[in-house]
């Protein structure tokens, strides 16, 4: 245990220095952290085999996995405090409109476009693998994207929006996912029943915001017994680590498979508490400071777990590149049309889909179960080239599209402890 201390030790400290680096080349601290995860992945530093200095496999780097599904659930968390109801009655409709749109039409767009690969290159790429890649690309990331708007102090129409789609863009993205892997199945073994992965896809969401939405109301019950500014952290801290913990678990009812998301039920309990507590805007700042190394250690974590084998593989980066390209336009032009319809301003519209580009955790579990495809090896190599290549990119295209926007001011201006000022 002592080694993997050391090795949590070195991630936390090598991401903060190559944070450094990053802010001398106008880069957002998340790339950092991602390429020092690489460097102390199992294909570089870790190959010297020196004790605690990196991982020398991935099976390490799985071990601390739970640490990373806590960060995640502290993201989804903070995230859920964008849910205030004052800001729904703004956005709320906008976000339900863009987030549902642009994720279908993004499924939509690779779905056509890998089917015309399935069709040139049937040796290739299978017909049961090109839908259900069509499906996992709909999924973005929201841990890439809260980092940078919280580096910057973003803050604006876009912003706010943003960080609403892209937590409706994960529960459209699981039913996408069911759907298309159910008809995967079917096609390729005849025995799935699509109605039954439709529902379970349905059942999960709605025992997530269930599940979620309790915790956020015994959140605020046990928050009223105490009164230090302490001890009220350490109860909130206690709480997402109770969400994520519960939501990790699996059960059936009758002949359905049930589980839980927990991106959405840490996204509820946030959203619950935030509207329900009057203190809530406080204690979730100090929650978000609290946060910080188990935030660095989770990206460092998902660099050290990218496995670079995958590049070795032509066919793989000849999907992947397919994907990447299809999967990006489908973002950005469903992001835009939705937009046009819900009558958002000419900022958001050109705006928005790219931010929308990052893509991993959520990405990379629909890539894991469809491991059970005959072509799932494909699949999981092509949306780990993919996660790649949006980690590294999209945090820097994030960036730049709030900057373009406004909601970011120029390198400079920005303090840990102050917000942006005009």
């Amino acid at each position: 245990m002592e080694t993997y201390l050391i090795t949590i030790a070195v991630c936390v400290i090598g991401g903060l220095m190559a944070s450094r680096v990053a802010k001398k080349l106008s880069l957002p601290a998340v790339t950092a952290y991602l390429v020092a995860g690489l460097l102390l992945g199992p294909f570089c530093l870790g190959r010297l085999g020196i004790v605690g200095l990196g991982f020398q496999t991935l099976d390490q780097v799985t071990v601390l996995s739970v640490l990373s599904q806590a960060a995640l659930g502290f993201i989804a968390f903070a995230i859920g405090n964008e849910f205030r109801l004052s800001q729904l009655e703004k956005m709320g409709g906008q976000a339900i409109c863009v987030g549902i749109l642009q994720a279908v039409v993004t499924t939509a767009l690779v779905d056509v476009v890998l089917l015309g690969v399935h069709l040139v290159r049937p040796d290739v790429l299978s017909l049961p693998a090109a839908i259900t890649l069509g499906a996992i690309a709909a999924a973005t990331a929201p841990a890439a994207t809260l980092m940078v708007v919280r580096q910057y102090k973003a803050d604006g129409p876009l912003t706010k929006l943003l960080l609403l789609v892209v937590t409706i863009d994960d529960a459209v993205g699981l039913v996408l996912f069911s759907a298309s892997f159910g008809i995967a199945s079917a096609l390729e073994l005849g025995t799935t029943s699509l109605g039954v992965v439709i529902l379970e896809a349905l059942v999960e969401i709605v025992l997530s915001l269930v599940l979620g939405a309790l915790i956020g109301v015994l959140l605020n019950w046990v928050e009223r017994f105490f009164h230090s500014r302490s001890k009220r952290l350490a109860v909130s801290v206690s709480f997402v680590l109770l969400a994520v913990g519960v939501s990790m678990q699996e059960f059936h009812i009758g002949f359905l498979h049930c589980k839980f998301s927990l991106l959405l039920v840490c996204m509820m309990t946030g959203t619950v508490f935030c509207n329900i507590c009057d203190f809530s805007e406080e204690l979730m700042g100090r929650v978000d400071r609290w946060t910080a190394p188990l935030n660095i250690l989770f990206f460092v974590l998902s660099g050290a777990e990218l496995d670079l084998k995958i590049l070795a593989n032509p066919m793989v980066l000849l999907v992947g590149i397919i994907y990447i390209v299809s999967r990006s336009a489908g973002k950005y032009l469903g992001a835009y049309g939705s937009c046009k319809l819900s009558k958002c301003s000419p900022s958001i519209t050109q705006n928005l889909g790219i931010t929308l580009l990052p893509q991993a955790g959520v990405a990379l579990g629909m890539a894991q179960t469809a491991v059970a495809l005959g072509d799932g090896a494909l699949v999981r190599n092509v949306v780990l080239f993919s996660v790649l290549v949006y980690e590294l990119v999209g945090p820097v295209l994030t960036k730049r599209a709030l900057t373009r926007a406004g909601e970011i001011k120029p390198e400079g201006k920005t303090n840990a402890r102050t917000p942006n000022k005009d």
